[in-house]
């Protein structure tokens, strides 16, 4: 069967907000039960690291009871496993290493929860060919929790009564559902899940790597926020620590490695009857301000994308406007023609000089010499010609009426002139004859 995860809290809140100024909270001991430190204990081993996105801690103990550890634990960010094995000595941690070893190498690349439950299944098929090859005992099997993070997302894979928790926004919820009798009978409602940890028959599994061909492996994926915890164990903590106990140190401790640390010290002092494997792995970012810097990033490019955008259309239109005007003006005297606007930018002109004329600038009257010397616009390159030519003509019309306008004066002047004389002389002839 598939199991479909838990519904989450939708505000989520940061772990590291709920235990800032926190110190790493000791783990409480049971009933003739003294706080057991993990560190230097033969037997034991830890692993730890963090990577931009994750920070992770591991501890595995040989227990205070088994006389070897049968646990083993992958740590190949963003990878992470516990496989409990079983068998007997030489049996159980050949089987849960090949476990590790297969989910390492056929793990995907992304947080596919198909693909992770199918390298869980080849690791069931090589464990079973490890009991007939001879590599350990035949009847050795394993359990296997498996994790792989990406971003927001987080794929799991799980056979066995190993488990998965998550702690979010400071509550703590079990992912994973125990393949094993007494789970079988506490949805049954025929005991306790208190009842189920001390039950009898607690160590009756009813699936696991080893045994079937055709076990399959429940998968699922859910998605994880910044701030949330991911506890990965074997049967040697839930057994011994219940679940409030579980929460209560993963909420107080700051680090992932202190974590593992007092959840196995835990177990220890509660008994430490089984092997205990603890992994725990920190969202340190789920992507979302990655996503928040691509967005800005989007944002800005595109803003800047837009505005040069609008600079090349601002521009082409300027230059096509510019290409397509036309104005007269003063050339050194003359009239010229010129092609753009009568204007600088930068220092650079909007136009250039494309004929000439023999019209002179001060054979115009006033006004138009005025209007030459801001430019006078026209509407093309032949209505520059006509209007030169209109220039011209106002300008033969302006001479020829000037001429006219001479000689008619002249004439006057003459006329004026010969009366006068005319006048004179009769005054004369009148004068003599008396």
């Amino acid at each position: 069967m598939k199991l479909k995860p838990l519904p989450l809290p939708l505000h989520r809140e940061s772990l590291y907000t709920r235990i800032a100024g926190h110190g790493a909270k000791k783990p409480v001991a049971s009933p003739g039960h003294d706080v057991i430190p993990v560190e230097n204990r033969e037997g034991t081993d830890s692993r730890k690291g963090a990577s931009g996105m994750l920070a992770w801690g591991a501890r595995t103990d040989i227990g205070l009871v088994r006389s070897h550890n049968e646990d083993s634990f992958l740590v190949q960010a963003p990878v992470f496993a516990v496989c409990d094995g079983m068998g007997g000595h030489a049996a159980g941690e050949v089987a849960s290493s090949i476990a590790v070893e297969t989910i390492a190498a056929n793990a995907p690349l992304h947080a596919d929860d198909v693909l992770l439950g199918a390298a869980v299944e080849t690791a069931n098929a090589k464990v079973i060919e490890g009991a007939k090859t001879g590599k350990g005992k035949p009847g050795m099997g394993c359990t296997a929790s498996c994790i792989l993070v990406e971003k927001n997302k987080v794929a799991i894979a799980h056979v066995g009564d190993s488990r998965i928790y998550l702690l979010h926004a400071g509550a703590l919820v079990r992912l994973t559902h125990d393949h094993s009798y007494v789970e079988e009978l506490v949805d049954a409602g025929e005991i306790t899940a208190d009842e189920a940890r001390v039950h009898p028959s607690r160590s009756i599994i009813t699936r696991a790597l080893g045994n079937d061909p055709d076990m399959y492996a429940d998968h699922f994926t859910l998605e994880v926020a910044t701030g949330d915890r991911i506890i990965i164990c074997s049967d040697g903590l839930s057994s011994m620590v219940e679940d409030s106990e579980i929460e209560d140190i993963a909420v107080s401790c700051v680090d992932p490695q202190t974590a593992a640390d007092n959840l196995v010290s835990a177990a220890l002092a509660g008994g430490g009857h089984d092997n205990v494997t603890v992994i725990v792995v920190d969202v340190l970012d789920d992507g979302s301000s990655e996503a928040r810097r691509t967005y800005r990033r989007r944002w800005m490019f595109g803003g800047l994308l837009a505005f040069v955008v609008l600079l090349a259309l601002v521009t082409g239109a300027l230059a096509l406007y510019v290409r397509s005007s036309w104005y007269l003006g003063n050339n050194n005297g003359t009239v010229g023609i010129y092609s753009g606007v009568n204007q600088s930018v930068l220092g650079i002109r909007l136009s250039h000089l494309v004929d000439t004329s023999s019209v002179q600038v001060s054979d115009l009257p006033a006004a138009i010499q005025q209007s030459l010397r801001k430019g006078v616009a026209v509407d093309s390159e032949q209505a520059a010609l006509d209007t030169v030519e209109s220039y011209r003509d106002q300008i033969d019309t302006d001479k020829t009426d000037a001429a006219i306008t001479a000689d008619k004066a002249k004439a006057k002047s003459d006329s004026d002139q010969d009366t006068s004389d005319s006048s004179q002389s009769d005054a004369s002839s009148t004068s003599g004859g008396e």
